[in-house]
């Protein structure tokens, strides 16, 4: 049996936002943004999600082409697909004043991709100081022991 195969993860999202959930949603993609995603021609440091029309897209997500005529677009909005119910309370949360962040394209167990999206609240600059810090301790312990 396969295991899920992660292709990306947003680094910056960690440390940027405190996660508080996470749920896993399909992604509308086109087959030439498929084979640009299994050669790691992906960015998502600036990306984000948000709601159009009781539908979840994400935004700013870069996937480069090989440069075909036929090939698509780099930037552009790609649908995000979960349940009526999944969306509705992700819904409900954005009006605590939460944000929806892209997390992980992974490659599931039937070879599709998915997205991991996290309900995440922004760090401030404290958080974001204790986290340089506990990441520094983590390297100090670990060069000790090696």
């Amino acid at each position: 049996m396969l295991k899920n195969k992660i292709m990306f993860v947003n680094k910056k999202a960690r440390f940027e936002y405190e996660f508080i959930r996470t749920e896993v949603a399909g992604m509308q993609l086109h087959g030439s943004e498929v084979k640009s995603i299994k050669d790691g021609k992906i960015s998502m440091t600036e990306a984000f999600c948000v709601f159009v029309d009781d539908e979840l897209y994400v935004k700013n997500i870069n996937i480069t082409g090989n440069g075909t005529a036929y090939s698509h677009e780099p930037i552009r909005d790609r649908k995000l697909l979960l349940k009526k119910k999944e969306l509705v309370k992700l819904q409900k949360d954005l009006i605590k004043g939460l944000t929806i962040v892209p997390y992980k394209i992974f490659k599931n167990e039937r070879g599709v991709f998915k997205m991991e999206i996290a309900l995440a609240r922004g760090k401030k600059l404290h958080d974001k100081r204790a986290t340089i810090k506990e990441r520094e301790i983590g390297r100090e312990i670990a060069k000790a022991l090696a």
